[in-house]
């Protein structure tokens, strides 16, 4: 099969993200003698400088790994949660009915740079200056800006220069926007992290004494006092068409660590998958391959109307459960051991027919009746619905229009030659999400829009609660065996280019990169997890690359179409180990900056 790119082959280490940057940067870490997780660290924090549309130091990340040292599977939550003063009460009292996708309102803890301290700590190897200094280097010595970053900040200019100008600053420096493929700096980030190595260094010569007194610094320190005085002396225009304070204080960030945590799993056809938790869509994933274990996908085409069919439909359901029972289990009761067991799914498989579903339906489960109610009389009235094809909130890729207000969102996969392998995907504080706190060169994150401002939900907003992330890695096992680590960014659209890529790979006997380089498409059915949490029911999205035979066939099966260009859809990357320690690693050519590296 015609590929755009080789798939990596090696033996001594893989690397493959959404920059070559940070591929590069994270390789470099693997031929100095760090592991998977000294790479992926250095990577992530590349991606804050390089990819600054789609993450930033005040984001988050989940992880999924594996260590070969302690032989466990674990979920790293990087993932933040909401400010003391999140409360119904409060938002109420600003005539919201929404959180805005913007501005300071919707910030919770920034969750990212705990992540990958402790990360750091506990599973790699090297020091903090080792981790730091690629990022420091490109914020401070430039990096080459990808037209897509100028063209967003172009559409962007006039809100910047009006309303946070603190953000025009720097992304118009001298009131100009930035050259694409020219160099771009940002002095304050280089600055911000330069004092945090410094007073890590000072604290200690200890290694994993410096990596807490660098969290310490970020979270106890400067880094969020900043955060502290800006939230409380600014007030930042949003979507909701008012200006708020942010309520974010520097105690809320004293009082928070990442965590890590045990994956979700399901086994499907000699893979056992492995997801983080319902405080994430990741189980979402799950119960897809729940819908279709017992349908013969292997006789139907990777590209086939049949085969896009029956994954758009099972999805479909999938994801009705995630608005309907979804939430972070440290605060609500989510059902997943009915979502997966065989009797549920059996019963729910029935539902996909030959036409395609218009409706949200989300499946029964005894005692949280009321719930479901709850949810869809929410949906109801809060959720818009848009025809198939019109203008839409989610930051997908394909739909990433010159003036959106949204980010999106990055990932990485790295396998070391010891068998350490980690898939992660961070996201949030974009530049776009929230004005620059001058003195750090970032702004805070935006993913409190998630929560709902409703009574009695799974994602009800409340103090200290993780908001139900979109953000999803994916790591698999074969016959018990780490094998396979994949992700990619999109919003709503992750587990759906992730499980046509999976299932092309296990079904079809593809290779990485055949399976990222076919078409990808997906739905907008159900509510979006972005403000103004929009849906187009009955809506399937295709790359033109499927082909008009194909998309006419769909189209006579009741789906509405939306078709897209061809290489417009999806940002996977994948890597994965044989058993003879063979490394693979591949990345999408879609917005030609994604590359997996290795040897």
């Amino acid at each position: 099969m015609f590929t755009t790119r080789p798939e990596i082959l090696g033996s001594f280490g893989v690397v493959t993200s959404t920059h070559w940057l940070a591929s590069a940067s994270g390789m470099s870490l693997l031929e100095r003698g760090g592991n998977a997780f000294d790479a992926c660290v250095a990577a992530g924090f590349v991606l804050q400088v390089v990819e600054p549309h789609l993450v930033g130091p005040a984001g988050e990340v989940p992880a999924i790994f594996y260590s070969q040292r302690s032989g466990r599977l674990q979920v790293l939550c990087g993932q933040g949660t909401t400010p003391a003063a999140a409360t119904l009460e409060r938002y109420r009292a600003e005539g919201l009915s929404l959180i805005p996708g913007n501005g300071l309102l919707a910030t919770v803890i920034p969750g990212a740079f705990d992540a990958w301290m402790l990360l750091l700590r506990d599973h790699g190897t090297m020091r903090v200056r080792d981790v730091l200094e690629p990022a420091i280097y490109y914020a401070e010595h430039g990096h080459a800006l990808m037209p897509r970053i100028s063209n967003t900040i172009a559409g962007l200019k006039e809100f910047f220069e009006t309303h946070w100008p603190t953000t025009a600053e720097l992304y118009l420096p001298g009131g100009g926007v930035p050259q694409a493929r020219k160099l771009f700096r940002n002095p304050a980030l280089a600055r911000t992290w330069r004092r945090v190595l410094e007073e890590a260094e000072l604290a200690s010569g200890d290694r994993d004494r410096q990596i807490d007194a660098a969290r310490d610094a970020f979270y106890r320190g400067f880094v969020a006092e900043a955060i502290d005085r800006f939230a409380r002396g600014t007030e930042a225009m949003d979507e909701s068409g008012a200006r708020h304070r942010g309520i974010i204080t520097a105690d809320d960030l004293a009082g928070w660590s990442a965590s890590y945590e045990a994956p979700v799993t399901y086994d499907y056809h000699g893979y056992t998958v492995a997801k983080a938790g319902p405080w994430s869509q990741g189980p979402v994933f799950l119960q897809t391959l729940a819908l279709l274990r017992d349908m013969d996908l292997a006789s139907t085409g990777p590209g086939s109307p049949e085969f896009v069919h029956r994954l758009t439909e099972a999805m479909k359901l999938a994801f009705a459960d995630r608005e309907a029972y979804y939430g972070d289990p440290a605060f609500v009761d989510v059902p997943l051991e009915q979502l997966l067991s065989d009797d549920y799914n059996a019963r729910r498989r029935a539902l996909i027919g030959e036409r395609a579903s218009h409706e949200l339906l989300p499946g029964r489960i005894p005692g949280f009746e009321a719930q479901v109610a709850r949810v869809m009389d929410t949906l109801a009235r809060l959720s818009p619905i848009t025809e198939a094809g019109g203008a839409t909130s989610e930051p997908t890729m394909a739909d990433m229009r010159a003036s959106a207000k949204r980010g999106d969102t990055t990932h990485v996969d790295v396998i070391d030659r010891w068998g350490n392998m980690i898939s992660a995907t961070p996201s949030g504080g974009w530049f776009q999400s929230s004005p620059v706190i001058p003195e750090l060169g970032f702004g805070l994150n935006t993913r409190a829009q998630m929560f709902w401002l409703e009574e009695g939900l799974p994602c009800t907003l409340a103090p200290g609660k993780r908001p139900r992330t979109t953000l999803t890695p994916t790591l698999a096992l074969r016959h018990g065996e780490p094998c396979l680590a994949f992700g990619t960014p999109g919003g709503d659209q992750q587990e759906q280019w992730q499980l046509l890529f999976f299932l092309r790979h296990v079904h079809h006997g593809l290779n990485l990169q055949e399976a990222i380089d076919l078409p990808m498409s997906h739905t907008m059915h159900f509510p979006t997890s972005f403000y103004p949490r929009d849906r187009k029911p009955g809506h399937l999205a295709l790359e033109a690359s499927f082909g008009a035979e194909t998309i006419e066939a769909l189209r006579r099966r009741g789906h509405r179409i939306e078709e897209v260009p061809a290489w417009s859809v999806g940002r996977l990357t994948a890597a994965s180990r044989d058993p003879d320690g063979l490394l693979h690693a591949a990345a999408t050519p879609r917005l030609m900056q994604a590359y997996a590296v290795g040897r």
